[in-house]
């Protein structure tokens, strides 16, 4: 079984790789402006966990999730070729609220600010 450190550096090449598969080589229009948030691989190296996200927000998040269903098999295997393992794992891939939350925290503080400011109630 991989050591924690291990299973970090493999999920961060594999972040790095399909990133740039994704840039570069996948023309399937439905997975435009997306970006990987990040990859959690468990310790069995069976799964890989892909959590993505887009530039629009949540409102293409079925689609994008669906293109990226569809191209799993070609993706897999290319990530294969160029991340060293005896046996890749399975992508599973996830939509990450996580920038959406962070863009919604962020208005909220700004308000606060605001209200907190000598002069305005």
């Amino acid at each position: 079984m991989p050591s924690g450190i291990r299973l970090q550096r493999i999920a961060d090449r594999i972040r790095q790789e399909l990133s740039q598969l994704l840039i570069r080589e996948i023309s399937d229009p439905r997975l435009k402006q997306i970006y990987v948030t990040d990859v959690k691989v468990d310790k069995e190296l069976a799964y890989a966990d892909v959590f993505v996200s887009a530039v629009e927000g949540p409102t293409r998040s079925k689609e994008i999730l669906d293109g990226l269903e569809s191209a799993s098999p070609f993706v897999r295997r290319t990530l294969a070729g160029r991340v060293e393992l005896r046996v890749f794992p399975r992508l599973r891939f996830h939509w990450d609220p996580t920038p959406e939350n962070a863009d919604r925290i962020e208005r909220v503080l700004a308000e606060i600010r605001e209200k907190g400011k000598p002069g305005k109630k």
